[in-house]
């Protein structure tokens, strides 16, 4: 699947529910989903900085693809990373770099966080954003 078919499956699923506490259980529900982090990647490095929570995202290049993993110490928290992992990992760097983030803002995610989680959301996808930067410029 494409960055805008999982971005376009994400949106059918958030418009099932009825309401705001229904779509944040469903976040917490993916958080619990999330495929975790060796306990080695859980470093300073791998810290995202700009969250209020600690958030560890790990990436390797698989087969011209980045694989991505994480973890965070909160729940929304870890349920916002679960969403941004479903969406780019398992794709090309050149992907993830041209893609639009809408989505967010199509499920009404980003209006329901408070300022500092919000601005974690935003510090999420610019590290995955720069990890595909990073994995291009080495072609």
């Amino acid at each position: 699947m494409n960055i805008r078919e999982i971005q376009e499956e994400i949106i059918d699923e958030f418009s099932m529910f009825d309401d705001w506490e229904e779509r944040f259980q469903y976040v917490i529900d993916l958080g619990k989903t999330l495929p975790l982090i060796a306990p080695e990647f859980k470093t300073d490095e791998n810290t995202i900085k700009g969250c209020q929570s600690k958030v560890w995202l790990h990436s390797e290049l698989q087969n011209g693809r980045i694989v991505f993993t994480a973890d965070s110490d909160a729940i929304i928290t870890k349920g916002i990373i679960a969403i941004l992992i479903r969406v780019f990992s398992n794709q090309t760097p050149d992907d993830i770099l041209s893609a639009n983030t809408d989505f967010v803002d199509e499920i009404g995610l980003k209006e329901q966080l408070s300022p500092t989680r919000a601005n974690g959301l935003v510090s999420m996808i610019k590290q995955i954003k720069m990890y595909a930067l990073a994995y291009s410029a080495q072609k």
